[in-house]
């Protein structure tokens, strides 16, 4: 199967945004979500972010309460109850015009310093949950929040990794499991042609996670997640067609397109990465 098959163009009128757009972002307590929900937030847009992390949730809801409405209800994505209060919560900001999924798991269990498992040696507990978080999760908090998004013909935007496409040694269960998001991506943006859905590979970042992935290691020379922020926010301007992306092939700087229109995709846009290492996001 052709992971990085062409993606295909959304239909439908571009509609123009509310005044205060309502964003959801999950992993937003740290990382690449955080960086993005701050974007989003001097963008003028309203947030719904999550995290597991409590305490630093709230200092992440602290910050952003002073530029835009935030609402920040703290759990895992793979919680019924909890996706239930992200929706309801969207829907009491105006309703949700963007879905951010960047909440993700490396394994499942913490590793404390370990090496990522092989395969033959995953425990199976914690591939299960790699999967909840990673995919299913995803999926259906996407269910819930459809009606608001085609209402206002908005987008899902689906947080990859070079790890679904390329075969790395001890990344099974996480480029497995993102290889699936992906799929799901490209099934959702062909089943709602009214709202765009895109994955996208974020590239190598100075992350927590990152670093978990290789205990003792230098990572100091891995670019801040802040950098990958400008090509996010130039797929929520020029709108291009739903697809695989990475990053580091789409403009961070606007387009001849105007503001709301669907760009011509990049031809190089469903380039794989072949870094020497992954590039996990999220919490």
């Amino acid at each position: 199967m052709d992971t990085a098959a062409a993606p295909t163009a959304t239909t439908g009128t571009p509609q123009t945004q509310p005044a205060q757009p309502v964003a959801v972002v999950t992993g937003a307590s740290r990382g690449l979500g955080l960086e993005l929900a701050r974007a989003l937030a001097r963008d003028g847009w309203q947030l719904v972010i999550t995290a597991r992390n409590a305490a630093e949730l709230a200092a992440a809801e602290s910050e952003l309460a002073a530029v835009t409405k935030v609402a920040a209800p703290a759990g895992s994505v793979v919680d019924d109850d909890h996706r239930e209060l992200l929706a309801e919560a969207a829907a009491a900001l105006g309703g949700a015009s963007l879905l951010v999924n960047n909440a993700s798991t490396l394994t499942g269990y913490d590793l404390a310093g370990a090496p990522l498992p092989t395969l033959a040696d995953f425990p199976l507990p914690g591939l299960l949950e790699t999967f909840e978080v990673n995919v299913l999760g995803p999926i259906a908090l996407t269910q819930l929040l459809l009606p608001q998004l085609r209402a206002h013909h908005g987008a899902v935007l689906n947080i990859s990794s070079d790890a679904a496409v390329e075969a790395y040694a001890g990344w099974g269960g996480y480029g497995a499991s993102k290889a699936a998001l992906d799929h799901a991506s490209a099934v959702l943006g062909a089943e709602e042609p009214d709202i765009a859905v895109w994955a996208v590979d974020p590239g190598d970042m100075r992350t927590r996670m990152h670093q978990e992935a290789f205990p003792g290691e230098d990572i100091s020379d891995r670019p801040l997640p802040a950098t990958v922020v400008p090509a996010l926010l130039g797929l929520l301007r020029d709108r291009p067609a739903g697809g695989r992306y990475r990053a580091a092939d789409l403009p961070a700087e606007p387009s001849a397109a105007a503001p709301g229109d669907r760009a011509e995709t990049p031809a190089d846009a469903t380039t794989v990465s072949a870094d020497a290492a992954p590039d996990p996001a999220g919490e």
